[in-house]
């Protein structure tokens, strides 16, 4: 994969990925600022705020009749939580340049478009639109109280809140319900301003354009974009799990329970971790899916392994009363890896899947934005290529020395209010 990254503005890099075989142009920008309790609403309400309009395009009828003109693109908002950094911007799709009808040049409006969503948004004496901002809180509460309704995903964020509750990783990517509920137009102006200047921009460009005209176009666009002293995300440190495993029992109404649970690694040995996980949890040949939902029918079981936090998690769905009994098979087969119990076949499916998963990036402009942010905001650096010869060269014994690193740190079990008797 052909790649260029390099610094065009103050704390502003832009991200080259030259591509002739997609229809279409991805351009996105993005802000890494760090997650904190305090202001992760606000940066999740920032985004969905702006998108309402621009000094130009005042409203949402008019910036869609300004898209309609570039041949339909699309500039969405996105809110993104990579290892401790909240990642708040735009993300563009615009028809490539050498699929223009008329040949037109449709790279420098889009750029100018999203310079102006970010940088000259509607204003009324100097602030947000009060409309919009409330708007925009109602529909952002309504995201953020959504998450109970999926029982699997409210367990999950109930394990890293607890699991990591001193500790950024533990905060959502939208904040929380009280925090949002109290922002207001001037807590929000207040916010952006600050956070535009202090922050680093990622910028990325997908597509049949030279780097230069890329570069040109976005220093045209972003040409008034605020500098002030850089508040920079901090690396994430590593924290040790406790000598006692955390236990968390909680009661709503749930048919199912969830059983989620959070483990620590201490290696860093990232390509072994990455096998390591999918022969535990990460794949539909793993040892839970095949063990705890195949043989055990204790319904379904995943892992996820978060590299740029060193932690390990497990999504399980039961019967309350399987509760100990799927927690004892859990820990069983991440044992069953930390001794090698694995045939040849499951290791070659753990390296197939990921073989899979890199080879694919380079077919989708989303896919390698995606996984570019999550390079820039964590400071990784090895292409789908070097990560693919990385993986051929693990050894069985680095895998079980990774598994051997996994500690338990915290369970978390959401079960339905008649169990609680």
């Amino acid at each position: 994969m052909e790649k260029t990254r390099r610094e065009i503005m103050d704390r502003v890099y832009l991200t080259y990925l030259p591509a002739k075989k997609f229809k279409t142009g991805c351009l996105s920008a993005q802000f890494i600022t760090p997650l904190r309790r305090e202001t992760a609403s606000c940066g999740a309400l920032l985004p969905l705020v702006l998108q309402r309009g621009t000094m130009r395009c005042p409203d949402i009828q008019q910036l869609s009749a300004a898209m309609d003109q570039l041949y339909g693109a699309q500039i969405n908002p996105t809110i993104r939580k990579r290892a401790e950094c909240q990642c708040i911007g735009f993300v563009a799709s615009v028809m490539d340049d050498s699929f223009a009808p008329r040949g037109e040049k449709l790279l420098e409006p889009t750029a100018a478009l999203l310079g102006e969503l970010l940088l000259d948004p509607v204003t009324r004496n100097g602030r947000y639109l009060p409309e919009y901002v409330d708007s925009e809180r109602a529909n952002l509460l309504d995201s953020i109280r959504s998450v109970r309704n999926d029982k699997r995903d409210w367990a999950d964020l109930r394990l890293l809140q607890e699991m990591c509750r001193n500790e950024p990783y533990g905060v959502s990517r939208l904040g929380d319900e009280t925090a949002a509920a109290a922002i207001n137009n001037q807590k929000l102006h207040v916010y952006s301003q600050g956070m535009m200047s202090a922050s680093r921009l990622e910028m990325f460009y997908c597509g049949s354009a030279p780097i230069t005209r890329v570069e040109d176009a976005l220093l045209e666009a972003f040409a008034a974009l605020p500098r002030g002293a850089a508040r920079d995300p901090q690396p994430p440190r590593r924290v040790d799990a406790p000598a006692q495993p955390r236990v968390i029992r909680e009661a709503m109404d749930v048919t199912q329970g969830k059983l989620s649970m959070g483990f620590r690694c201490g290696t860093d040995d990232v390509p072994a971790m990455l096998l390591a996980n999918l022969l535990f949890g990460g794949t539909s040949n793993s040892k839970l899916f095949l063990n705890v939902r195949e043989k055990l029918s204790l319904c379904y079981a995943s892992s996820n392994y978060v590299r740029s936090k060193g932690i390990l998690t497990v999504s399980s769905g039961i019967e309350s009363a399987d509760y100990q009994r799927a927690l004892d098979e859990i820990l069983h087969q991440l044992q069953e890896v930390r001794d090698g119990h694995w045939e040849p076949w499951e290791l070659e499916g753990a390296r197939s899947t990921m073989r899979s998963a890199l080879a694919s990036l380079p077919d989708s402009q989303g896919a390698l934005e995606n996984y570019c942010l999550g390079q820039a905001a964590t400071g990784q650096s090895e292409d789908p290529e070097t990560m693919q010869r990385l993986l051929d060269q693990v050894t069985p014994e680095r895998i079980q020395a990774a598994a051997q690193s996994v500690t338990l740190d915290t369970v978390y079990f959401l079960h339905g209010k008649e169990d609680a008797r």
